[in-house]
This record gives structure tokens, C-alpha cells and sequence, in this order.
């Protein structure tokens, strides 16, 4: 253990703050809102008067240490394959300092540290020739450390401590942690050996040359659970994860051979897809020596899209953490932080840590108020390669890891051959990050023995660097024969670790034929209990989110509630004035209203909210204001969390300028409990797509691969209302291409389990009652949501308060309220969206208000086939359907709606639908405001045309 510990610390605990009132002249943005946490500080004694008089005295000294800590990286034995071209770094020559003489001794207080934190700082004489000696052995050797980058004195002093201190110079690993470091990469390797031989057409992205990753993770857990994490999240892609599987994390391998035989993963009956074999996941409860708990350990599932996986791990580990909190909070425990029970570890490969940019996007969040999670260990598995792209064409860097110092995190390189030295880099990145709460990175250079997979050959365009890899002995190999010739291990217990786990493989080979997968329920225990799963007899599907009109006019009136002594914004009481004035009188709601209504409601039932993206506390269009800022001091107050006395919280998450990397993270989120309403609202519904990835490969198809609910609520401002391409769209028809929405008829008293919600309302009351539908329903879909623009403030688009009380519920599909005689209408128009207004304002002026009916579809899929058939039939007189958008034909829900339309009016002997609207286009909308005109009128004139 380190030398240094958090008591050597001045530790400033974060202080627990009631959301008093009173100004100070200081910048507090966001310290008053839930969900802040305020970072633990650490300062370290700052230099004494001698040592600052030494560090004048000896400045040519100071200067060759400072070069060693700052460059010693450049010149270190890092790469297992010596393929890195170092130069001469002619900073590390104390020559060029003026020190040229080894004998000459040095007073080294307050430039060396070479005594712990706290121990007597006095006068200490070295040799130039023992100085440079005793700091290449720490900075020059086969662990090259980056820190000196870092803007914090703090950062650096801990790091120049830890490091150089004698006593850590000094550490021996114990026999015990070599015999557990062999057996790992033993193992390790005679799994790769089996699956080569029992399948040798076998795609495992096998860990053959990176087995060092094993004991470096098992290094982790171990420290994590002694210093009382008991929570670990991991994220980490494909490759070695079917070792780090059936070892350290306890994955039956019966249960792989059974899946690569052509089995399944998940119980028969269930209506599901699976994923391939480097896909699969565990989380083992692991009991350490040392640690008075277990600590629970979860792979989370990943897609084939290298480094998607790392926000949404992010996600769930911060909601972990805060349910966590809730919990120690409710037991009078206040002193627990984000970090100190749960911990997120990411693992990645160098070309996808350097290539893909969610990597800096989920980067960026680390240390952001509303998304930390204390911070992350991250372990490049660095093969010097990408699939057959050398470092040289997959980087601009000197370093894979080089994106990581956009947020200052140290970086730890080392070399994959000694792993005793890898376990040496890990015990110092954990306690780093066990002090400061922040990310790290280890750079674990290995290499890859085969190809990008094993029926690969790399030799077609790395001739050289397979030349050298087929050359030399395996990693487990080496040390093993270290070990026998430091009598450490005999050459006979060596291969009967071998031998032990062969046998074993092989008879989990043999069990492989009568595996049964587990329980598909086991996924819905803990705090997913009483969460069914949708094709379940006791799925509810329509619950009732009514709510009683006492409670909706308390949660409105403490939605905006201003506390004594705060100044809102003069704008602002407006605002306040009309959302009273609507609730007592019981008309009027918008949707701001309306929404602040759902989520304080579900809040008084114990629910938590949190609603994160770009502006989201605001609104992007100035609607919202569900905080509210103190004009003098900037101090932020939540009125609902404030006024209401309840234990559901509302969180306000104002993100960083990201798509890909904020949806992840709340995709995250909601994979931890199904008890939080979390929603990512996109600024507009146009910019969805920068987070495509994670709609495709997590959102649209993660209950169909791994049997994994959520409730994501994607909230995307839809509309055209000539603001161009880009600020126009949600792509809807996208949505609706992802959903797996039945074309045949389908009865709501068997509804199908379609993989997504996909709506369009149009009034604030259904945009409340999707809001609370969501968590009120025993089961979790996702729920994409063409959200409003210009009907945020339209007075034809609100709401009476009775159409939120008790006994309402949303409706997917509204009828004409102006259709008093359905009989004499002559022609049906089908619509989604605020198309509904402009063409009730169209029938008006053009005097046919019983001639033409609008339908309006709110929810696009499931398709509400029953529901839309009550509604046409009692249509019998019109003439023809029409379906009508403001999108162009080839976007917008027409190719969804018109084969489910079709087949509800087969049912009602009808004719077939017809298109109404924009034609063909490669854009959503048009950027000329002329064009955009033109274009709408003839939309509206369509609903019309040919009717007297």
C-alpha cells in the first residue's frame, strides 16, 4: 500500500447545503441544483522557506529533475516489441544543465522527493551519479509516466511523491500476487489454446500477447474492494473479452460453448435475437482477501461499434451512485460521495481510443457537475495496431492516449511484457483516482498474435512486426520461466496450473450439450423487482396517469414557487403569473405546464426525474424554467424541488455541446432502475443523428439482443416551420424504420411487443400522459417524442386541467372534437403534428367544418390499429382517406403509416389511402423562405382539394 493516504491530506469533505436564499457576491452557477456534488479538494504542504531556498540554490538541479519527470516518458522501455522509434531526448542529459560531474553531491530537499508525505523534510545530500540513477529508474524504465501536464500543483507534488519515495522504489510484490499474476496468465492462455483447438474456425478476438490485461484488472478489483467499492461498472469492447469472462468474472464456459455451438444465451419462448458470442456479459459478486465486503463486479453489454459502450457505462454507474446516495441519505449518512462506493472502469483499444470521438465526448463529461462518477480507470489494451492500420496512419499523436489530456488525466504507459510492473501501474492509478476522484489512463502496451481476429493474417501488410511476434515466447511463458528460475514455482506446479485448467475447460465442453440457459426473469431481480417483461400476461399497457386536480394544481403552483430574497428575472413573472392563473382557472395549460405537472406528480409518488441535454433547464425555445437563476448572484433554485416534500428528485442536467456522448449516458441511466424518468431532450430533433450509434445499436434493439429494458424518453422539437434543413426534422421516418411495429392488424387485447414508442402528440394533456405512462407501466420500452416548437405557447393547442385528471389517459389516436355529424363528412384526412391547426384554421376560413374531418395519429408505433378502426368507422360516408404531412413523401411516417392504414381500412371495406403532401426531396425542409411557402400552401390546399 501506498505510503500516501487521504489523511496526509488537508481533505476539504464537500459541504451539505440547503438551498438557502441568502446573495453572495460569488459564482455559484449550479451549486444549489440536484444532482451537484461539489469535487473533494486536496492540497499538499506547499514548499518551506528552505526548500524553496535549495530549489533557488540548485536551479540547474531543479531543472534535469523537472526534464526527467517531463520527459523521462520519451526515452522509456515501454514497448514489449521495441517497434517505437525513440530518439535521443536530449533533455534527459544533466549535461545540458551545467551538471557534469556524477560525485558531486546535492542538497535534493524540495527537488527530489524521496520521503513520504509528512516525514521530516530536512536536508538531504545525494550524488548527481545516485539522482540520475534513482530517477531513470522511476521515470525511464519499463512504466513511463505522463502527469507533469497537469495544471495542478496538487497533482503533481502526489505524483513526484508517490513515485519517488524509497520506500515505493523500494516495493516487492509478494509471493502470493506472483503465484496469482502466473495462474491468471496461465489460464489466459490455455483458454486461447482450447478454443483453438475445439474450434478453430472460431472468431474470439482471443487475448493471446495482451494476457497482462487479466492480472492488471484482477490488481483493480482487488485494491477497489479493500478501499470499499462495491460497485464496479465495466465497459470494454471485443477483444480478450471471452477470457476476462470465464475467469475472473465467473461466466460458466459451458454456457459460451453452448452459444458457440449454436445455442442460445436466453431461455427458450422469449421472442429475441441474441448477439454474438464477444458480446456477452456477467456480473459476479468477487470476495477478496482484505476486503470486509464483496464487490459486485458487471460487464455491461456492447456493440460491435468500438467505444459506444463508454457512455452509456458512465450513465449507469452515476445513477448507481445516486440511488445509493438517496439511500444513505434516507439513513441519515451524508458523507458519501460519487466515487467512493461505485466505480466505473473502461477498457478500449488504441486505434478506437484515438479514432473515435465519442471517446472525447464521454471524456468531456467526466468532470462535468451532473455527470461525474468520481472518476474512471481506463485501461488501453494498446496492440500497436488497428485491425491492419499501423499507429503511424491511426493517429496524429505520439500517443493513442493523447486525447485523454484534453480533460488533464495522467497517463500511465507500460510495458505489457512485466507484469509485475503492469500491477505496479494499476496500484497507482487506483489510488490516484481513489484521491482525486478523476479519470487515468494506463496505456498496457502488448501486442496481438494473430490477426484482427484468428482466421486473420496480419503478415499480408505487417510482414516486420509479425516476423518479430512469431519469434518470440508468449508473455505467460516468460514469466513463467522467470518464476521457476527464482524458485518462485516449480517447472511441476507450473504445468498443473495448465493442466488443472485444460481439464476443467474440457469438461465444461462436455457439460456444454445439456446447458440450459438461466431464467430470462433473473435480469428483472433487485431493483428492477416488480418490472415485468411486455409479452407478459401481466404486462398493463394502459394504465391510467390521471391525477387528482388538487394535487396537479399543488405540484403546478410549486413549479413556481420563488423563494423570499430571489430575484428572478423581471421576463420571468410573466411566467409565473400565467401558469397560476391557468391552474385556477382550469384552462389554458401549455406544455411547459403540462410537464412540470408530470414530473412533479411523479415525483410526490417517489419517482425520480432527470432530464438532461443542451439548455435543458431553460429550454431551448425559453418554455421551460424549471430552474430559475438568481439574477444578482447566479445561484440556481429548482422550484419543484423545493416546494414539493417528497422523496422523488428532480435533476436538471444542462449538457456539454454532445449528442452521441449525453444520449449514451442516459441511455445508461436508464439501465439502472426502472424507477427514474430520464430523458434526453435534443436541442432540435434535427441533431439526433450526431447520436445515431447509440438509437441504433443500444436503444432500438438492446431487449431484443440482451433482454435489457429502459424507459429513455428522446424528446426531439419537430416541425416545419421554414427554419431550413437542419432545424426542421427529427427524421421520424427513421425512427419508425428502427421499430419492429407489425404490418397485419393487430387488437389491443394482444397488443404486439414492439421495440419502441414512437409519438406525435399534440396537445400538452398527451404529452403529459406519455410522460407519466412511461414509468406508471410494469414494464420499459423507449419513447421517441416529436416533440413541439411552434405549439409551445399556441393558445388552440392547450389544455383544460380535466383532461390530466383522474380517469384520463393518453390516446393514440384523437378524433375530430368539431365533427358533430361524422356521417356528412365527405373526406377523412389522417395527420400527425401541428399540420392539425393550420388546416383547422384553413377549414374556417374556407367554411367546411363538417365537410372535412381531421384525425389526428398520435402514436405512430405500436400502430393503434383497434383505435384508429373505431375512429374511421364512424366515418361511413366520406368519400376518401387521405393522409396528409408536412414532410417530404419519402420522409415524415407515410411509408410506416400507409401499409397499417391500409390494413384497418381492408377491415372496413374501404378504399385504399392516399398521399397528401410534400413531394420526393433530399432535404427536410427548403432553406428559401419563398420555397417554404409555396410549398406549405399547397400542402394545406391538398386536405382541400376538389371539396365544395
Amino acid at each position: 500500500m501506498s505510503n500516501i493516504r487521504a489523511s496526509s491530506f488537508l481533505l476539504t469533505a464537500p459541504r451539505t447545503r440547503r438551498p438557502t436564499l441568502s446573495t453572495r457576491l460569488l459564482r455559484s452557477y449550479y451549486d444549489y441544483s440536484y444532482g451537484y456534488r461539489e469535487p473533494r479538494t486536496f492540497t499538499l504542504p506547499d514548499y518551506t522557506p528552505a526548500q524553496l531556498q535549495n530549489r533557488t540554490v540548485n536551479a540547474p538541479l531543479l531543472r534535469y529533475v523537472d526534464s526527467l519527470r517531463t520527459h523521462g516518458h520519451r526515452a522509456a522501455r515501454v514497448d514489449p516489441l521495441d517497434l517505437l522509434q525513440r530518439e535521443e531526448v536530449a533533455a534527459l542529459n544533466p549535461a545540458r544543465y551545467g551538471l557534469v560531474d556524477p560525485s558531486a553531491t546535492y542538497d535534493i530537499n524540495g527537488i527530489v522527493w524521496t520521503r513520504p508525505v509528512g516525514e521530516d523534510t530536512g536536508p538531504k545530500h545525494w550524488t548527481l551519479e545516485r539522482i540520475t540513477r534513482h530517477l531513470r529508474e522511476v521515470y525511464v524504465d519499463r512504466i513511463a509516466y505522463e502527469y507533469m501536464h497537469s495544471p495542478s500543483k496538487t497533482e503533481r507534488l502526489w505524483f513526484s511523491y508517490l513515485l519517488e519515495s524509497e520506500s515505493e522504489a523500494n516495493r516487492q510484490v509478494g509471493l502470493n500476487e506472483r503465484k496469482r499474476i502466473h495462474e491468471l496468465l496461465a489460464r489466459s492462455e490455455v483458454f486461447d489454446q482450447f478454443l483453438q483447438l475445439k474450434f478453430p474456425n472460431l472468431k474470439r478476438y482471443g487475448l493471446e500477447g495482451g494476457e497482462p490485461m487479466l492480472p492488471a484488472l484482477d490488481a483493480l478489483f482487488s485494491s477497489s474492494a479493500e478501499a470499499g467499492v462495491e460497485h464496479i461498472i465495466v465497459g470494454m469492447p471485443h477483444r480478450g473479452r471471452l477470457n476476462l469472462l470465464t475467469d475472473l468474472l465467473k461466466y460458466p464456459p459451458s454456457a459460451l460453448f453452448h452459444k458457440i455451438k449454436g445455442g442460445s444465451e436466453v431461455p427458450e419462448g422469449y421472442d429475441v435475437s441474441g448477439d454474438v458470442i464477444s458480446h456477452l456479459t456477467a456480473s459476479p459478486s468477487l470476495q477478496y482477501a482484505g476486503a470486509q465486503k464483496p464487490v459486485k463486479v458487471s460487464l455491461v453489454p456492447n456493440p460491435s461499434h468500438l467505444e459506444a459502450v463508454d457512455p452509456v457505462a458512465l450513465g449507469k454507474t452515476r445513477a448507481k451512485q445516486f440511488a445509493l446516495l438517496k439511500e444513505l441519505n434516507r439513513a441519515g449518512e451524508s458523507g458519501c460521495m460519487p466515487g467512493d462506493r461505485v466505480m466505473c472502469v473502461q477498457l478500449h483499444g488504441d486505434a478506437s481510443f484515438t479514432g473515435q470521438g465519442v471517446v472525447m465526448e464521454a471524456l468531456g463529461l467526466s468532470n462535468l457537475p451532473h455527470y461525474t462518477v468520481g472518476g474512471s480507470v481506463h485501461l488501453v489494451v494498446n496492440n500497436s495496431i488497428g485491425y491492419t492500420t499501423p499507429a503511424s496512419s491511426a493517429r496524429s499523436s505520439l500517443y493513442c492516449s493523447d486525447v485523454a489530456k484534453m480533460i488533464n488525466a495522467p497517463v500511465l504507459h507500460v510495458n505489457g511484457d512485466y507484469p509485475e510492473d503492469v500491477q505496479r501501474a494499476i496500484d497507482v492509478a487506483f489510488k490516484y483516482r481513489n484521491h482525486f476522484r478523476k479519470d487515468i489512463i494506463v496505456d498496457l502496451l502488448v501486442y496481438r498474435r494473430w490477426g484482427h481476429n484468428e482466421l486473420d493474417e496480419p503478415a499480408f501488410t505487417q510482414p516486420l512486426m509479425y516476423e518479430k511476434i512469431r519469434s518470440r515466447r508468449s508473455v505467460p511463458a516468460l514469466y513463467e520461466e522467470r518464476l521457476i528460475d527464482e524458485n518462485v514455482l516449480t517447472k511441476e506446479d507450473a504445468e498443473s496450473v495448465r493442466a488443472r485448467h485444460k481439464e476443467f475447460l474440457a469438461s465444461e465442453l462436455d457439460a456444454a450439450a445439456s446447458h440450459t440457459p438461466g431464467s430470462a426473469l433473473s435480469v428483472l431481480q433487485g431493483q428492477w423487482t416488480g418490472i415485468v417483461w411486455p409479452v407478459s400476461k401481466d404486462a398493463v399497457w394502459d394504465p391510467d396517469t390521471g391525477v387528482e386536480e388538487d394535487t396537479l394544481k399543488q405540484v403546478g403552483r410549486a413549479s413556481v414557487t420563488v423563494p423570499e430574497g430571489f430575484e428572478i428575472h423581471p421576463r420571468l413573472q410573466r411566467h409565473v403569473k400565467h401558469r397560476v392563473q391557468a391552474l385556477e382557472g382550469g384552462k389554458g395549460l401549455d406544455w411547459a405546464t403540462a410537464e412540470a405537472l408530470a414530473f412533479g406528480s411523479l415525483m410526490l409518488e417517489g419517482y425520480d426525474v432527470r432530464i438532461s441535454g443542451q439548455d435543458v433547464g431553460r429550454g431551448t425555445f425559453s418554455q421551460r424554467h424549471a430552474m430559475l437563476v438568481d439574477q444578482r448572484t447566479e445561484g440556481v433554485v429548482v422550484p419543484l424541488n423545493l416546494a414539493l416534500e417528497c422523496d422523488g428528485r428532480l435533476e436538471l442536467a444542462n449538457s456539454s455541446l454532445s449528442e452521441m456522448g449525453v444520449l449514451g449516458f442516459e441511455y445508461g441511466v436508464s439501465w439502472e432502475k426502472p424507477d427514474i424518468l430520464p430523458i434526453w431532450e435534443a436541442q432540435f430533433g434535427d441533431f439526433f443523428n450526431g447520436a445515431q450509434v447509440i438509437i441504433d445499436t443500444f436503444i432500438s434493439s438492446a431487449e431484443t439482443k440482451w433482454l435489457k429494458q429502459s424507459g429513455i424518453v428522446l424528446l426531439l422539437p419537430h416541425g416545419l416551420d421554414g427554419a431550413g434543413p437542419e432545424h426542421s426534422s427529427s427524421r421520424i421516418e427513421r425512427m419508425l424504420q428502427l421499430t419492429n411495429d407489425p404490418y397485419t392488424f393487430t387488437s389491443d387485447a394482444e397488443p404486439a411487443n414492439v421495440n419502441m414508442t414512437v409519438a406525435f402528440p399534440t396537445t400538452p394533456a398527451q404529452y403529459f400522459h406519455l410522460l407519466r405512462r412511461q414509468i406508471k407501466r410494469n414494464f420499459r420500452k423507449p419513447l421517441i417524442v416529436a416533440g413541439p416548437k411552434g405549439l409551445l405557447r399556441l393558445a388552440a393547442a392547450a389544455s383544460p386541467l380535466e383532461e390530466l385528471a383522474s380517469g384520463s389517459r393518453f390516446r393514440p389516436v384523437l378524433d375530430d372534437p368539431a365533427i358533430t355529424e361524422p356521417s356528412s363528412a365527405s373526406r377523412v384526412v389522417c395527420l400527425t403534428g401541428k399540420l392539425y391547426y393550420d388546416l383547422v384554421k384553413e377549414r374556417q376560413k374556407r367554411q367546411l367544418d363538417g365537410t372535412v374531418a381531421f384525425v389526428r395519429l398520435e402514436e405512430l408505433s405500436p400502430f393503434p390499429f383497434q383505435s384508429m378502426l373505431d375512429v374511421l368507422s364512424r366515418y361511413e360516408g366520406a368519400k376518401d382517406v387521405l393522409w396528409l404531412q408536412e414532410e417530404p413523401r419519402n420522409q415524415g411516417a407515410w411509408t410506416h403509416v400507409e401499409p397499417r392504414l391500409n390494413a384497418v381500412l381492408e377491415r372496413l371495406g374501404r378504399d385504399r389511402v392516399t398521399y397528401g403532401g410534400r413531394k420526393e426531396a433530399a432535404v427536410p425542409a427548403p432553406g428559401i423562405a419563398s420555397v417554404y411557402a409555396a410549398q406549405q400552401k399547397a400542402v394545406i390546399d391538398a386536405a382541400f382539394k376538389g371539396l365544395q
